[in-house]
Formats: C-alpha cells, structure tokens, sequence
C-alpha cells in the first residue's frame, strides 16, 4: 500500500480501546507496519454520553456508531472498530463492513458475590443489565428477581456490584477476557440454556465501500468463519428489524463447512418465547438467517415484536 497511515476510529471505553488495539496489533503484523502508522483516534459517540435511561428509549444502537460513521464519511478516519453486536442492522449507504476478527467466546457470565449462578439468587433479588435481551432471559428464568437497569463501562457496572446496588449482573464473557478481568466471573451460562446477542465476541471493522486499499489491508486480518457466523446471525436480526428495542438473541456455530443457527425472540417480560432452528451450508449463511427470521417472523403474535 501507498498510504503511510490508515488511521483507526473508536470509541473511548477501555473495551473499546482495547479491540482497537487489538485491531492494530493485527494490522500492524499482517502489513509489516510500525504502529506510529497505525494511530487511533477516539471519538465519542451518543451512546456514549447517554447513562441515565435505557438506549432504547434514545434511539437505538446506531448511537454507539454514529459519530464513526460521520468520521469515515469525513475522511477523518479510514476504518471503524466496533463491537459486533452494537451495529444496526442498515450500515448506511456508502460504507461497508469490510470483516470480523476471529471471534472470541460467545457466552455470558453470571457476576455475583451472593450466588453461584441465577437459580441459587435469592428470592426478589436485584439484577442489573443494560440489554433488554439478558433482562429477559433472566426474567424467563427467574420471574421473581427484580431486574433493573445498569448502565455505564464494564468497570463501571463491576463497581455498581460491588457496592450492592445490585446483587447480580450479567456481563459478555468476550468483554471481559479483553479487558483482562476473566477472574471476576462467578459463572459462564451455556449456550444451551442462555443464547448470546447477536454479534456477540466478535469485532467488526467499517470502512469506506469505495476505499479498496483499506478494504484490501483489513481483508488481511478477518475471520472466515466469523464472517459466515455474522451473515447468519444479522440476517435473522435484519427480516425481525432487530434493534435494542426488542430482546432478541441469535448464534451461528460453523463445522466442517456447514452452518447451524438457533434464534430466539422473547417478551421483555420474559413470559413468552418463541424460537427457531436452521441448518445447511456455510456459503448460503445469508439465505439461513433470512429464512430463520422469516418463519419466526410468521410465527410471532401480532404486536410481538416492539414497533
């Protein structure tokens, strides 16, 4: 490449510095560059400075990406690191998600000094998330705790746990190895009985569509069977116009060339679920989710999902 810097757009939160710099790390060793041409610059997004209520109320996911996506169009930025699971379903028109580093583990972790796991909690105790999906899942399984909202980085959320505003919350297992503070889970909740975000564990990058060297330079580092994870996985959320307005969960797992999917759309209440299977070929990943969402889509009740 021609360029001598290709410079990395994020937001400010230690995960978020820390996939950056993971980001970096990769670039850096697959182009043979120094990382003095590899900067970072932090911006701050929406999402970012809304604490107070929940981001469904606000707007939505897009306010993690905004702020970014104006960066790039600006030509302030030449790519974009973003966790997975906090991109909207429309990436808007003129950018692209360029791939996906290897995923990390999908799973959630149970983080509480006073139980083992939900089911040891005690009656009526507290639990805090800022996903509408964990909220609702905890609720289908414990419809007796009391489930409020938590905000803020992951430090943030430990501290508000630590300091008994909530007797329990609910963190991704990915976030956490990344941040170095894999110690503080109490328990991991399997796949089976608790089905992770959509997009969960893994790190996408966005550039410019048109931007071919970029896209050539991060082609280098992403991940194949992420890749045909996540074209499942945001299809489903994309027929269901998934945003953080409705407790969804969706996971791809991929072997030897064939793709599994297993969806989930539940009631922010928790009293209701309904779920859906798929399977066939890594390569038609896209048609699998689409069909998936499409048949959940025509077996939910009218009013289902949250306009």
């Amino acid at each position: 490449m021609d360029r001598p810097t290709l410079v990395i757009g994020t937001r400010g939160s230690p995960l978020a510095l820390a996939q950056a710099h993971e980001a970096e790390d990769r670039l850096a060793a697959a182009l043979g560059w120094d990382k003095v041409h590899l900067p970072l610059s932090v911006i701050k997004t929406t999402g970012d400075a809304i604490q107070d209520r929940p981001l469904s109320e606000a707007g939505g996911k897009g306010l993690f990406t905004k702020e970014l996506d104006v960066a790039l169009f600006e030509c302030v930025i030449d790519l974009a690191v973003h966790s997975a699971k906090d991109l909207p379903t429309a990436i808007p028109d003129g950018l692209a998600i360029a791939g996906y580093l290897a995923r990390e583990d999908v799973r959630d972790a149970f983080i509480s000094s006073q139980a083992r796991n939900l089911r040891e909690l005690a009656a009526g105790a507290r639990v805090g998330s800022a996903s509408l999906r964990r909220q609702a899942m905890v609720k289908r399984l414990r419809p007796d705790l009391e489930v409020t909202l938590l905000r803020g980085n992951v430090n943030t959320r430990l501290k508000k746990l630590e300091s008994g505003e909530v007797a329990a919350t609910l963190l991704a297992v990915a976030g956490l190895k990344r941040l170095g503070l894999e110690d503080r889970i109490t328990t991991i909740l399997e796949i089976g009985e608790f089905l992770p975000a959509v997009g969960q564990g893994a790190i996408a990058i966005v550039v410019r569509e048109g931007d071919t060297q970029t896209r050539d330079a991060v082609a280098r580092i992403c991940d194949r069977i992420t890749g045909f994870q996540l074209a499942a996985e945001r299809a489903f959320l994309a027929v269901l116009d998934g945003s953080c307005r409705t407790p969804i969960a969706g996971y791809a797992a991929v072997e030897d060339g064939r793709l599994s999917f297993r969806g989930l759309v539940l009631r922010p209440d928790g009293s209701e679920s309904l779920e859906v299977t798929r399977e066939g070929l890594s390569a038609d990943a896209t048609w699998i989710g689409r069909e998936a969402g499409e048949e959940l889509r025509a077996r939910l009740p009218a009013g289902f999902l949250a306009p």
